[in-house]
Parts: structure tokens; C-alpha cells; sequence
């Protein structure tokens, strides 16, 4: 088996209000930083995964995003996948 490291992005829909994002916006004006615009807060998530090959590493951490990972009625995720060198640090 290959070991890969998945990177998984889970954030709000844009169709839903991000509160807490709202919030961080509202804080970096008042810090004078008006510049930044349209905060989405999201949350990282990283898994090594043991497959075959990047395909089926990729199935493995899609069905663990859809069962438990992200809410599919209000999150939308994003996933990237690198193969680990044998050293364990990514390829």
C-alpha cells in the first residue's frame, strides 16, 4: 500500500450567511484593515490514508467527507491529496 497525506477544506456554502466570518470582517475594519473583504471561516482537516493508488485514496477520504467530515446540506469541501515519499514527508 501507498501512503498518501489528504488535505481536506471544509467551508459554508456561499448561499449561507458565514456569522463568524462576519464577525472576523467586522474586527479586521475596525484594526483598520479594510482591504480585506468577504472572510469565509472554514475548517482544515488532514488525513493520512493507506490505498493502492491516489484514485482510490481520493475515494476513501471523499466517502469519510460525505459521511462525517462536512455537512453536504450546508458545507462544500475540497480535497487535495499528495503521495508520501517513504520518509513520510509528501512527495
Amino acid at each position: 500500500m501507498k501512503q498518501y497525506v489528504a488535505h481536506v477544506t471544509v467551508t459554508l456554502r456561499r448561499s449561507i450567511l458565514d456569522v463568524q466570518g462576519k464577525t472576523v470582517e467586522h474586527a479586521l475594519h475596525s484594526l483598520h484593515m479594510p482591504a480585506l473583504k468577504d472572510v469565509r471561516i472554514g475548517k482544515h482537516i488532514e488525513l493520512h490514508v493507506a490505498a493502492p493508488d491516489k484514485d482510490r485514496a481520493t475515494e476513501l477520504v471523499d466517502d469519510a467527507c460525505r459521511k462525517l467530515l462536512a455537512n453536504p446540506v450546508m458545507e462544500d469541501y475540497s480535497i487535495e491529496i499528495r503521495e508520501l515519499a517513504d520518509t513520510g514527508v509528501p512527495a
